[in-house]
């Protein structure tokens, strides 16, 4: 067959030409990218431009260009720039002839923004400090925190263990007192996924310790009436 001593022409040139323009177009649409970013603000994001031809899409992620898509007007769309492989030189020369385009496209956009914040008023209204709720909050807190660790050491030396916990319901709440050793572990109202007067990580926010703080006392009282009740157990027993 005469056909099969015919000469292939090699595709290398072609395939190096497509590359070395994929390498620049990355290099320069990746600092719009980078600007973009720096614009938009986030790890992530895209932006639209529109040309006569067709529209172009700039995705990026922590600032370096993910793709540049095109899509043309009349059909179909080009991956320019993507995380796959690179597209047909064919494919690629329909795009670039409406690079320049793009370019002007975004620059117009970034023209756009200058002086756009020039009118925005810097000069804002004086901040009311917290510091004097957080010391009432604090002053509150530690005062519940010193009666808690009292109840816990209590409860520690009569129950004998190193760890455990009193409940009891106080205004249709269920408040649980956990210790370790002679020190509260945690006060917590509500249950589950309920509010920690008291723990290792710090007190309550302060609209929390505002409203439950009134009701401390009754858990007092029933803690108190608890260890009435086990003074009157003791006593029954006969030895």
């Amino acid at each position: 067959m005469d056909g099969l001593d015919a000469d292939i022409v090699g595709a290398d040139v072609a395939a190096e030409r497509r590359n070395e323009v994929v390498s620049r177009v990355r290099e320069h649409a990746g600092r719009i990218a980078y600007e973009l970013a720096r614009l938009q603000g986030g790890d992530y994001g895209q932006r639209s431009f529109s040309t006569k031809r067709g529209e172009w899409t700039v995705k990026y992620e922590a600032g370096d260009l993910e793709y540049l898509r095109y899509k043309g007007k009349s059909g179909g769309e080009v991956y320019v720039i993507s995380t796959k492989q690179p597209p047909g030189p064919a494919e690629l020369a329909r795009a670039m002839a409406d690079y320049d385009a793009f370019v002007a496209a975004y620059n117009e956009h970034v023209a756009s923004l200058d002086g756009m914040l020039d009118s925005v008023d810097t000069e804002f209204p004086e901040l009311e400090s917290t510091e004097a709720v957080v010391a009432e909050r604090d002053r509150i807190a530690e005062t519940i925190r010193a009666v808690c660790d009292t109840m816990a050491g209590e409860l520690h030396r009569y129950e004998g263990t190193d760890y455990g916990s009193y409940a009891a319901r106080v205004g249709g709440s269920r408040w649980e007192l956990k210790w370790e050793g002679d020190r509260a572990s945690y006060l917590r109202v509500g249950g589950e996924g309920g509010v920690y007067l008291v723990s290792q990580y710090g007190p309550a926010g302060a609209p929390e310790v505002r409203r439950l703080a009134p009701e401390f006392g009754g858990f007092v009282e029933a803690y108190n009436e608890h260890v009435r009740g086990l003074e009157l157990d003791l006593r029954e027993i006969e030895l």
